[in-house]
């Protein structure tokens, strides 16, 4: 991994661009976000976002449907695009001296993506199709009822695939309008990572990409979550023989100052995540939750989870029970270690291990140039590069008191969602 810092420019348009020269191997990677997710979405609109970032792929006037993608593989290059709460984003690793091709195309479908309502029509079709493979997953249906029972006002409370109903209402001039509004310079970040010259693709960039007219004034997601009184609990029913158990809290956003003892605190009970969207993989077998619920043979499986949001989002746990089990005596049982961890300071071992463990997944995700656009676009709208540069030191200065202390104030009983899958078959 490169230690030289990420270069920012703002255009004229208000293009944010990020650039950051890795001279490891001949090659380059270019994104660009848009900060626009289920986050920005209305009833009646839910899932738009994704839609949109599907339709992106449909072709423009200069690369009609298909040609990008084979322009692309003729390259050597790889290339995607992804949809969360948050942002979306598409991207192009290349060849470094290919990668002007990934900068034409990002330039071109900002503007020019066609929308047409043959391909519309097809595309509505995959996106409920999508829904309803998820909708096979008795854990889906479960974290979709928790969520939505969890956030009572703010846009989080929806999955970024929609509902189902809106997927079927939705017209062309919903998604056009949308596109026409979000897909803007002074929406986006561009991010160049890799073998390049800084100078040289700044000037190219801003050749490209300065001259499409900034979008219209977004109206802000104004939304604020109210406190919760009290413990909610859902319960669904579905096919399947296996049950499951899923407990979320409000926690906190990327830039809170409790977000990193919240961390730390997810590392101890769940184990080190994963943190590249390439994958990578580590094991949790030594966390307080696999030896609670897994080792004692009350679960098969059992973890927790700590998202980089823009507004707070959830600190969510969840195990999958085994056949002979009861939710009651799991969640019993799950309960226990959260009382456990708010009452007694966690060792300072825990404390050192959850830190490296941190650490090393966190390096992990960041060596390749892809990695590197990925987590300096993420940072900068969770956040910003800066919060991504001090990461290491601010996992540091984590302290055992800062973790009880962030058990005890979002791991409360009168805080929690709890959610039951019982299956019926």
């Amino acid at each position: 991994m490169s230690d030289r810092r990420a270069e920012k420019t703002t255009l004229d348009n208000g293009l944010l661009v990020v650039l950051k020269e890795m001279h490891h191997a001949p090659v380059a990677s270019f994104w660009v976000w848009y900060r626009v997710g289920s986050r920005n979405e209305m009833p009646g609109i839910t899932g738009i976002s994704h839609w949109v970032e599907h339709m992106l792929f449909k072709g423009t006037p200069t690369f009609p449907q298909g040609e990008f993608d084979k322009a692309v593989a003729r390259e050597g290059g790889v290339f995607n695009g992804m949809t969360s709460i948050d942002w979306t984003t598409y991207f192009e690793t290349l060849p470094s001296d290919r990668l002007d091709l990934g900068l034409r195309i990002e330039a071109d479908r900002m503007v020019n993506s066609l929308f047409c309502a043959q391909e519309l029509a097809k595309e509505r079709t995959v996106v409920i199709s999508e829904r309803e493979g998820a909708e096979n997953s008795p854990q889906w249906l479960l974290d979709e009822e928790v969520q939505a029972a969890a956030f009572r006002a703010h846009p989080y409370r929806h999955q970024v695939v929609g509902w189902k109903h809106d997927l079927q209402s939705m017209t062309r001039d919903d998604l056009w309008q949308y596109y026409r509004a979000y897909y803007a310079p002074n929406n986006a970040i561009a991010v160049a990572t890799g073998d390049f010259e800084s100078d040289m693709m700044l000037a190219r960039i801003e050749e490209l990409f300065g001259t499409i007219p900034s979008g219209p004034e977004l109206p802000a997601v104004r939304a604020v979550e109210p406190p919760q009184r009290g413990e909610r609990r859902v319960a669904v029913e579905g096919e399947g023989k296996t049950t499951y158990l899923r407990m979320v809290f409000h926690a906190v956003s990327a830039t809170h100052e409790d977000y990193f003892p919240l961390v730390v605190l997810d590392t101890v009970l769940g184990g080190a995540k994963p943190m590249s969207f390439f994958g990578g993989g580590t094991t949790n077998r030594s966390s307080r939750l696999y030896k609670a619920l897994v080792d004692t043979e009350l679960a098969a499986g059992a973890g927790s989870s700590m998202q980089s949001t823009v507004d707070p989002f959830l600190f969510s746990f969840s195990a999958t029970l085994r056949p002979e089990r009861t939710l009651e005596e799991v969640e019993t049982a799950l309960w226990a270690e959260l009382v456990r961890v708010a009452s007694e300071p966690i060792t300072p071992e825990e404390l050192s291990k959850a830190i490296k463990q941190t650490r090393a997944q966190f390096a992990y995700s960041s060596e390749s140039v892809s990695n590197q656009g990925f987590w300096l676009g993420f940072s900068e709208i969770v956040a910003s590069t800066e919060w991504f540069d001090g990461y290491l030191d601010s996992l540091a200065a984590v302290t055992t008191e800062d973790v009880q202390r962030v058990a005890r104030k979002y791991l409360a009983r009168s805080k929690g969602t709890v959610g039951w899958y019982v299956p019926q078959g």
